[in-house]
């Protein structure tokens, strides 16, 4: 996907990033990857294959969560690693120096298979695929924490407080972009209004982005097996959050397959209750807002991407406010 944070490479400077680590020369290298944030590439050297991940240049043209975004990445493949089985890229070098590169960049192993969303499965392998999805969540939430939000930003003693806190950011960011969001402060509003309830959400490790496209898919021995990548927007937040990208056009509660698989491996189930599905819609609306504020900043009116935000938008911030007004 074509966006305006991603930076260009050339050989040169991807031959001293390599250099640096002392990963060998390359012989090739090339764009990887649907993501529309940093630059990821493909490269061969003659030591073997990596994955290279490059932060944007302009640091002024990125929402506030985004700042200072990757050296979190590289701290939550170590949490997932040390806390999990869960599959994900070792990470063999970083540099958030700015010395050989003028912007932050790791490199990492490259792992098997291609991105779920592309993969050709039969019927049952896409059910398969989406029971273990929901058990990797599962495994991610076991994880917890005592202080709520994203860790480049600061955290905070509750949900209530980290969530006010990130919307406020994302309301400043379209503000700074020169445009209003009257959803964004109506969300505010409800955040607000349910304060009481979002003070008792209990903190674990959060992905909030577990689409697809953030999954390979690999076959092993007549087996599928999963790998995770690019958990950089992963929150210390309200595990529910997660149940966003699982079955994405379906509200909570119509989540069956990955409701059913996931209270199978979690340490506290997800029973639908009111509470939860109002946990949901803030999930649900935070997501909008932040589509909302990335067209501003990654595309213009001339993008697929800007109209795909506003679309996706649209059915969140509804379906966020009509859980949200029923009290």
């Amino acid at each position: 996907m074509k966006s305006r944070t991603k930076p260009e490479l050339t050989s040169e400077q991807v031959q001293k990033m390599f250099n640096a680590a002392s990963l060998g020369s390359v012989i090739s290298f090339g764009k990887l990857g649907d993501g529309e944030y940093n630059g990821v590439y493909s490269v061969e050297t003659d030591t073997g294959s990596y994955v290279l991940k490059v932060s944007p240049l302009d640091k002024t043209g990125i929402l506030t969560y985004e700042q200072d975004m990757m050296r979190g990445e590289v701290f939550w493949y170590a949490q997932i690693r040390t806390h999990t089985t869960v599959k994900v890229p070792y990470v063999y070098y970083k540099d958030f120096s700015h010395t050989v590169f003028p912007s932050d960049y790791f490199i990492m192993e490259k792992l098997p298979g291609e991105q779920l969303n592309n993969a050709s499965l039969t019927k049952e392998e896409k059910k398969l695929c989406a029971e273990e999805t929901a058990k990797i969540t599962a495994q991610f939430h076991k994880v917890r924490n005592n202080e709520f939000g994203y860790i480049q930003n600061g955290l905070y003693g509750s949900w209530y407080s980290a969530l006010r806190s990130m919307t406020e950011n994302l309301i400043g960011d379209i503000k700074r972009a020169g445009r209003k969001t009257k959803r964004g402060e109506k969300l505010l509003k409800y955040i607000d209004e349910y304060k009481s309830l979002l003070e008792k959400v209990p903190c674990s490790m959060v992905n909030m982005d577990m689409w697809y496209g953030n999954i390979l898919c690999s076959r092993k021995n007549g087996r599928i097996e999963l790998y995770v990548i690019d958990p950089e927007r992963t929150i210390w937040g309200d595990p529910v959050f997660d149940f966003i990208n699982l079955e994405f056009e379906k509200m909570l509660n119509r989540k069956t397959v990955t409701l059913k698989a996931y209270n199978e491996a979690a340490k506290t189930k997800i029973n639908c209750t009111r509470e939860e599905m109002i946990r949901f819609a803030f999930g649900i609306g935070y997501l909008a807002l932040i589509q909302e504020a990335e067209k501003y900043y990654r595309y213009t009116p001339f993008h697929f991407g800007w109209w795909r935000n506003v679309d996706c938008c649209k059915f969140l911030y509804a379906n966020s406010f009509r859980i949200l007004k029923q009290r």
